[in-house]
């Protein structure tokens, strides 16, 4: 009995030790789709678990013949208490609230299960990559665990060589979005908290050494020079590897000695720019495996209060984006007509420029963003107030930094990661956001530091931008709704704006909300006249201020949000976008779209 306990208790610490690491056996594997993947989407058996059944036993110890393990009945006296086989199924991608009605306000652990068949080859290595789980997930395979992340709008990647079998394998997702007060972002938000597998999951195979990584771009802003660095993975080994860009006439061979390379090419792309946004055809080819890839090639840098791509000052006429999909009555965006149809509302609002609050959107909207020639804002999920002295916290929010940059660092359209969103002025937040815009700079010299910050009024008719924050970054966002939570739309009409930095500002954020149809005078909360109201006047407003050089008003969809319950009117969204779920445009729309055209004719 004393060996069976301790055992028993060695079990128990085994499990806990494998399952509270974070993201300790991911492998960041650069561009997936353009490698040799299989897709895993498609139909996956559900498990819903709120009391963690599948995870912990009746003493809430980690079980080790959990829901992971898959178990069948191998005798008819056998009690087994689940049956994935037997259970219902959901899409993946695509969020459990969606889906299944009993679900629409559930947070908590949905056990997700899939089989997938594959010859294993042996001079070949196996990944298994997600585009994003929200929240927490653990992944087993076979019953075995791989790992676990934390964080749910960033890809992770996972190698499930030493697991795989021959023929019939199955994977076992433990997915839990329950928010809570230490995460990234913290308890309270003004967005749903779409649970479950919400992006593309991809099987992917390589090569014993592959490149894992690679950062094709502008050699330190130089136009005539592109930088490449490449990461090798595996026993290194002679070889060779290429990299060609037809359309340049480049065809770089080199041999690779080390795990790290990185060389000079001189040429001179076409640059580029929301007018003419020019992609290269990228090969880079190295044994048996080809990696393809889509480039562009840009400069962005800030002169005084100025925004300059490719060399030349840019008026960012913007439009703030939550990745939930249209015409879906709420869910999580995650297909790529998802990113056709939103970008193409903003293209045709006029816009050269995108922020995607409040977190990394998916891959398909910054490629899509890439293809049509819309500059992108990328946020970081710190939102309003984390728990800032949390060491724990802050880790989470550098991790989700780190696979923001290392996923998107290719992507031409990117050319501002921002740190925050709405945060509180304190020392303990400052250091804090400090410190992530430093490993920013660090990982990505190349691109612009922002964060969204609030502003003040020193008197009673001017407003100043003073946040110490603003120390720390590239490009000051700054957030305000003058005419909606503060005062009436009139009120923009007697303010002037002051900032202590010689930096240039975007207006990340003003708006109001309508209802669609519901019509009424300018003074009347809800009306699509109240809300061009708001428009009309925060416009000219901010069109007089000679250091903002963008904004992005909020929002360009209606969008759903628990916070929101006014019957009638809200029910459950968020009513300050331009254009409804079902691609109705508010009055609104067309004010900002005038003015977009405006500034378009003047060359901003």
């Amino acid at each position: 009995m004393k060996i069976q306990k301790q055992l028993y208790i060695f079990t128990i610490l085994l499990v806990l030790f494998l399952t509270t690491s974070i993201i300790s056996q991911s492998i960041h594997l650069q561009n997936p789709t353009g490698r040799d993947y299989t897709s895993l989407n498609g139909k996956w058996n559900i498990i819903v678990d709120p009391y963690e059944n599948g995870y912990y036993d009746y003493r809430y110890q980690p079980n080790p013949n959990g829901y992971f393990k898959n178990r069948k009945m191998e005798n008819r006296w056998d009690l087994i208490e689940y049956d994935f086989d037997k259970s219902p199924k959901i899409n993946v991608p695509g969020d459990w609230n969606s889906q299944i009605d009993e679900l629409y306000l559930y947070e908590g652990t949905v056990w997700y299960q899939r089989y997938f068949e594959l010859k294993p080859e042996a001079d070949g290595r196996y990944f298994i990559h997600f585009g994003a789980v929200n929240y927490e997930s653990i992944i087993y395979v076979n019953g075995e665990l791989v790992g676990n992340h934390v964080g749910g709008f960033t890809s992770f990647t996972l190698e499930i060589t030493d697991y795989v079998k021959e023929d019939t394998n199955f994977v076992v997702v433990k997915v839990d979005n329950k928010r809570k007060r230490e995460a990234v972002p913290t308890l309270n938000t003004d967005w749903f908290n779409y649970g479950g597998i919400t992006r593309d999951v991809h099987l992917i195979k390589t090569s014993k050494m592959f490149v894992s990584d690679y950062s094709i771009s502008l050699a330190d802003k130089k136009t005539d020079q592109i930088e490449v660095n490449l990461n090798i993975e595996g026993p290194l080994l002679p070889a060779k590897l290429s990299l060609e860009i037809p359309e340049l006439e480049i065809k770089k061979e080199l041999k690779i000695e080390n795990s790290s390379t990185k060389f000079i090419i001189e040429a001179s792309p076409i640059l580029w720019n929301p007018d003419n946004p020019k992609l290269y055809d990228v090969l880079i080819k190295f044994g048996e495996e080809i990696i393809t890839d889509k480039i562009g090639f840009r400069t962005i840098s800030t002169d005084g209060t100025d925004i300059l791509l490719n060399g030349k000052s840019i008026y960012l006429r913007g439009i703030s984006i939550h990745e939930e999909a249209p015409f879906m009555n709420g869910a999580r965006a995650y297909a790529e007509e998802h990113a056709t149809t939103i970008l193409g509302w903003a293209k045709e609002l006029g816009c050269n420029f995108v922020r995607l609050a409040h977190y990394p959107h998916n891959e398909k909207m910054i490629k899509k963003a890439d293809e049509l020639g819309l500059l992108v804002w990328s946020e970081n999920p710190v939102y309003w107030t984390i728990l800032w002295e949390n060491e724990a916290t802050y880790k989470n929010a550098e991790n989700q930094l780190v696979e923001m940059i290392n996923r998107d660092k290719n992507r031409a359209s990117v050319v501002l990661w921002s740190m925050s969103n709405e945060t509180p002025i304190n020392d303990p937040r400052l250091i804090f956001l400090k410190n992530l815009a430093a490993k920013a700079r660090t990982m990505d010299p190349s691109r612009l530091i922002t964060a969204a910050l609030e502003r003040h009024y020193i008197n009673e008719t001017t407003l100043m931008i003073d946040d110490p924050l603003g120390e720390f970054v590239d490009v000051i966002g700054c957030n305000e709704y003058i005419g909606w939570y503060d005062g009436l739309p009139e009120k923009a009409q007697k303010l002037s704006w002051q900032s202590i930095y010689d930096k240039p500002v975007i207006i990340s954020e003003f708006g109001g909300g309508a209802l669609f149809g519901h019509h009424g005078d300018e003074l009347t909360r809800w009306t699509e006249e109240y809300q061009n109201s708001v428009y009309k006047n925060n416009i000219e407003m901010l069109d007089k201020v000679d250091f903002i050089k963008g904004m992005s008003p909020w929002i360009l969809k209606d969008f759903r949000s628990p916070r929101r319950p006014l019957p009638q009117i809200q029910d459950f969204w968020n009513r300050k976008g331009l254009i409804s779920d079902e691609g109705q445009r508010k009055s609104a729309f067309f004010t900002l779209q005038k003015f977009y055209s405006k500034k378009a004719e003047m060359g901003n």
